[in-house]
């Protein structure tokens, strides 16, 4: 296992209070999206804020690129420009009179000036979808557009590891499934991404790797398919199953499922239906059309869609949402994109892909991976111009 960052019987506790971890080891591999899950008091920020040197272990040791971390000036700027973290709450760490300002504090610390500097600080609001946010007032913004530009901040500085503590809290729904797409699209670029959350839901559908904690301790880790199909587990961590897995164990009780199934997600759990209910597979399926948000004209991408007799449009990253938003479209999906769209096309429709940049590889590799382990042709349109690619 390539490990990029590295806890080693790691013992920490608050002044005057119970220890808040106890013998923590947990190795993070290099470009894995890990999610701590646990309750309120269960260790998930201390934790975080031991992995980029904000606080120092009482025993054990954090190891960083195969070396341990040093608690010196000098060498903690350098694992904080390679263990970037954000924070629950972005004002917290979004303070300057500009977004501009704010992004730029950490490149400047650094000793960046000038065109380098402020080729910097574009790039990373560009990544978050906020290019054109530069000059306005951080404190006019909502509270998605604040987690962007504390995430930006962040990006600024050319981290390798990404720490989020509750990248999701207090914010709505739609504003939720936002940082989320972002952090799928921070990952697919290659950087590796740990955060805390007591969503279950959410560790579920986005996990490579869950970690449950309780009362300072790690209770098991692995994929999130198996850590929250087990029950005892989950009484133990003080967790409840995400709604999936409570539905698989419920038709698992009735004998409608196998015991040992564990779907990874909608797609899987209707596949297994089938074909434990002997559900005829051979039927027709529709289309996916894959968009490069980056490359198709934006005026081109709403015609497209009434052309093409399109049921369902996705967008999946801040560019191709952005062109989507600029044209009026209404998304039907704006996160689990992929899946879904593989849903309408398993109904025979055709479903639209919008989105750029890695994301187009990530997105071709989860069909056909899909399409291999199923046997199910579905077929992908990826659009380009002058012509259409097949396959």
């Amino acid at each position: 296992m390539d490990k990029v960052l590295e806890l080693r019987g790691v013992h920490f506790a608050y002044p005057t209070l119970s220890p808040a971890l106890n013998d923590i080891s947990l190795a993070i591999r290099r470009g894995s999206k890990v999610a701590l899950v646990g309750p309120n008091g269960a260790g998930k920020t201390t934790l975080l804020l031991l992995c980029n040197g904000t606080l120092r272990p009482d025993r054990g040791q954090v190891i960083l690129k195969g070396a341990p971390i040093g608690y010196d000036a000098r060498s903690l700027r350098t694992v904080r420009k390679t263990v970037g973290l954000v924070f629950q709450n972005a004002d917290m760490q979004v303070f300057a009179p500009t977004v501009y300002q704010d992004v730029a504090f950490g490149p400047l610390n650094l000793g960046l000036e000038g065109e380098e500097l402020d080729a910097v600080v574009q790039r990373a609001l560009h990544d978050v979808g906020l290019a054109d946010a530069r000059k306005r007032p951080p404190h006019h913004l909502s509270g998605g557009e604040k987690k962007r530009v504390a995430i930006a901040g962040v990006l600024a500085m050319d981290p390798e590891v990404l720490v989020f503590d509750e990248p999701t809290a207090s914010l709505d729904p739609a504003g939720a499934e936002e940082i989320m797409d972002l952090l799928d699209e921070l990952n697919v670029a290659g950087r590796t991404i740990l955060l805390s959350t007591h969503d279950v839901e959410l560790a579920y559908r986005w996990a490579d790797e869950a970690v449950f904690m309780h009362s300072g301790r790690i209770l098991a880790s692995g994929p999130p398919c198996e850590m929250f199909a087990d029950e005892a587990l989950l009484q133990r961590a003080h967790l409840k199953p995400p709604l999936l897995t409570d539905l698989v164990q419920q038709l698992a009780r009735r004998g409608i499922l196998g015991s040992g199934d564990a779907p990874s997600g909608m797609v899987s759990l209707l596949d297994a239906l089938e074909q434990r209910l002997g559900v005829d597979g051979n039927r027709p399926t529709g289309t996916i059309l894959l968009c490069d948000a980056d490359r198709y004209p934006d005026d081109a991408i709403a015609a497209l869609a009434a052309d093409r007799g399109i049921s369902c449009i996705g967008a999946m990253g801040s560019k191709a949402k952005r062109s989507a938003r600029q044209q009026g479209i209404d998304l039907d999906v704006s996160y689990g994109v992929i899946d879904r769209c593989i849903l309408k096309a398993l109904a025979g429709e055709t479903a639209l892909i919008l989105t750029s940049g890695g994301m187009i590889d990530h997105t071709l590799r989860r069909i056909q991976s899909y399409r291999e382990e199923s046997g199910t042709a579905i077929a992908v349109e990826r659009l380009e111009l002058p012509q259409s690619v097949h396959w």
